[in-house]
């Protein structure tokens, strides 16, 4: 099964240059997929922990 990553705009993360997946800094149990564009504008995202990260 592919494991489809989506940013905080519903777009789909497929392999595009500046995007990046990383564990949540709160928990380290979730992981965090950011596209180029969500990271440029600093979109904030919210884990299931709780952790708020910009």
């Amino acid at each position: 099964m592919v494991d489809t990553k989506f940013d905080e705009y519903g777009n789909k993360i497929i392999n595009e240059a500046g995007a990046n997946s990383f564990p949540c800094p709160g928990c380290g149990g979730a992981e965090i997929s950011r596209s180029r564009q969500a990271r440029a504008q600093s979109k904030e995202y919210t884990c299931n922990c709780g952790f708020i990260g910009p």
